[in-house]
């Protein structure tokens, strides 16, 4: 266990909300909304590129990691490490961690900041990574971790799924070490399967295969989903991965208080809530406001839960990720 706490948190999404009917409009596509309000349960989202909105990545996580330093009640000097959880970051270099201190604090700062790149697992690793780092630095007192994404900038015009499921949005919570509450970190469980890194993803910029007009020609840039993802991936695996975390936060599914997430799929959680035996009333989801946000919505939707009142302060929760790659990890904390 880590003597830590989460001190404030925050969020950010550009724009006024989008609902489905007015996405047809706005980005000239057709698709079933009531599947995708029924089963995904996504009704609204926030997308920059569509309401003309000059904001990308370092955007969001600024004004996310802002308004989360202002609820923890604390000033930009006082951040010690910031981390960045994204796999679609400003650059390919400089990190959107080290955009993010600069804009903060303005200067040259002791302070540690650097990008975490575990797709939609992203935010979950760094809170894991984040809390590590302040059990093991005296020298670092408060961390923001921030989870952001910017996905709809990668996606092709004529890609209706893509434009109908993702969007833009950013959340941070703020970490402080030697709390004075009884708040701490329990332990983290993570699951990796490489073998999957070609079913869906952003292949095209990097150094395997740099962006040319013949890559722009062919389509082969921006989301690509080179195959069809296991519908039963999520149910089949997350079940598993709570066990293992409980069992290493030697507790039990009756102890914990709430559960956060991958807020991609309302009818995939609603079935795991099954069968962990817990009530709906223990999750929540905002997937119906966001659309699907990656590594933000896990801290999005916790934002929603501390602010609504439904987490209190001493509750046990969990929050379960998922990424493509594969990467899938989970955190047990007392808030």
């Amino acid at each position: 266990m880590i003597d830590v706490r989460i001190k404030g948190d925050g969020i950010y999404a550009p724009g006024s909300s989008i609902s489905n009917n007015e996405l047809k409009t706005l980005a000239k596509i057709d698709f079933d909304s009531d599947k995708l309000e029924n089963k995904l349960g996504i009704k609204n989202r926030h997308i920059a590129r569509l309401r003309n909105i000059n904001e990308s990545t370092a955007d969001f996580a600024e004004k996310s990691v802002r308004s989360a330093i202002e609820d923890a009640e604390l000033k930009p000097e006082d951040i010690d490490l910031f981390i960045v959880a994204t796999d679609t970051p400003e650059y390919i270099s400089p990190s959107t961690a080290v955009l993010v201190q600069g804009r903060i604090q303005g200067k040259e700062q002791n302070a540690m900041a650097f990008d975490i790149n575990a797709s939609c697992a992203g935010f979950v690793t760094a809170f894991d990574t984040g809390a590590r780092i302040l059990s093991s630095n005296p020298f670092i007192k408060n961390a923001v971790i921030t989870g952001v994404y910017n996905m709809p900038a990668f996606i092709r015009d004529d890609d209706v799924f893509g434009l109908s499921i993702f969007a833009d949005g950013a959340g941070t919570i703020v970490l402080q070490n030697n709390s004075p509450l009884p708040s701490e970190y329990i332990t983290g469980n993570f699951i990796t399967d490489g073998t999957q890194w070609d079913y869906i993803g952003i292949y095209s910029g990097g150094s395997k295969q740099t962006v040319t007009p013949e890559i722009l020609a062919n389509n082969e840039y921006g989301l690509q989903s080179l195959k069809p993802m296991p519908g039963d991936r999520n149910t089949k695996l997350w079940p598993s991965l709570i066990k293992s975390l409980l069992h290493n936060g030697n507790t039990n599914i009756e102890n914990v208080d709430h559960v956060i997430f991958t807020q991609i799929n309302r009818s995939v959680i609603k079935e795991v809530m099954g069968i962990l035996k817990l009530p709906m009333e223990k999750t929540t989801t905002v997937m119906d406001k966001y659309g699907y946000t990656g590594s933000a919505c896990i801290p999005m939707a916790f934002y929603h839960a501390v602010k609504d009142k439904i987490i209190k302060r001493g509750d046990t929760i969990m929050f379960v990720a998922s990424g493509a790659g594969l990467s899938v990890g989970s955190n047990l904390f007392r808030y």
